[in-house]
């Protein structure tokens, strides 16, 4: 029981001491045991914070790179394919080149064929990569798909139709790999 008597007075003394060293220190430059608590906390909630905003960026980041790593998959071939577009339309023009007579001529057969069989050959490459033709020769004028190089009077057709294709257009997958060149209709004068 002597314990309990002497323990206020040992508070007092400390009290007392505490006192005494703080004696000439500015009032606002003195922390309070529970002013400790309540920064440490808010130190806490900060870094709490911090934290979960880098793991969500963290996320954001991995997310991208997923998407990047997707689409470098989905569209390695984009620049090999614009140049093997070039291949495929020389082959289709020295094919169309051949007059019917002498696709008939029997020393011109097995050329004519091996022409047709490689354009095939080509066109069956292009739609294992996902690379197809664009319709044009009808369809109204796309800006998205179609490129218009002239303008053609035409009784036959709406104004803003596509009228001739004189070059062929690609898409591999979803995205645009060479618009269509076309001539579209206009009213006559």
């Amino acid at each position: 029981m002597t314990d309990d008597k002497t323990q206020p007075s040992e508070d007092k003394a400390v009290d007392a001491a505490v006192a005494e060293e703080l004696r000439g220190v500015p009032e606002d430059l003195i922390e309070k045991p529970g002013d400790e608590v309540a920064r440490l906390r808010e130190e806490l909630e900060i870094a709490k914070q911090d934290m979960l905003y880098a793991r969500a960026e963290t996320q954001n980041v991995r997310r991208r790179l997923e998407k990047d790593i997707a689409d470098t998959r989905t569209y390695a071939a984009t620049s090999f394919a614009r140049d093997i577009l070039s291949v495929s339309d020389n082959l289709a023009r020295a094919l169309s080149s051949i007059p019917a007579d002498l696709r008939e001529d029997d020393k011109m057969k097995n050329l004519v064929a091996g022409i047709e069989a490689t354009g095939r050959e080509i066109e069956k490459v292009f739609a294992s990569h996902g690379i197809t033709r664009i319709a044009a020769m009808g369809l109204p004028l796309d800006p998205n798909q179609h490129q218009a190089m002239i303008e053609m009077p035409s009784a036959d057709a709406e104004p803003g139709t596509v009228i001739q294709e004189l070059q062929a257009g690609y898409m591999i997958k979803d995205r645009l790999l060479r618009p269509a060149m076309v001539a579209v209709a206009k009213k006559p004068d």
